[in-house]
């Protein structure tokens, strides 16, 4: 399974790979990474997505954000599946992420276990 996380902070990177290390040795998934929403874009309009499964976006970047991303993907590859990030549990997100079809909408500190089984159940 393939999946894209979307965050401007590097040692997300890190963790995902720390955190998924077992599920990414067995091949039972790849982690992409773009460091922002228009880097996300341009790897979904110049790569094959019909490997793409998830993607897994921050809210908060500099630039587009997790919403306005959210929207575009779900306009133009209504397939995929989101899931959206926070620090902040905020109500208003929540609703709009929501409304834009995100697929889950998770705050920080991520809870991997119930991450990995929301992945794998997609």
């Amino acid at each position: 399974m393939k999946v894209m996380v979307v965050d401007d902070e590097q040692d997300v990177q890190f963790l995902f790979r720390q955190q998924f290390r077992r599920e990414l040795r067995q091949n039972q998934i790849q982690l992409d990474f773009t460091l922002s929403a228009q880097e996300a874009l341009e790897y979904l309009q110049n790569k094959q997505t019909n490997c793409l499964v998830l993607i897994i976006a921050d809210i908060n970047m500099p630039g587009m954000n997790g919403l306005e991303l959210l929207k575009i993907i779900k306009e133009k590859f209504p397939e995929l599946k989101i899931f959206i990030i926070t620090a902040y549990d905020d109500e208003q997100k929540y609703k709009t992420a929501k409304e834009y079809g995100a697929d889950e909408y998770l705050t920080k500190p991520i809870e991997f276990g119930n991450l990995k089984e929301k992945i794998f159940n997609l």
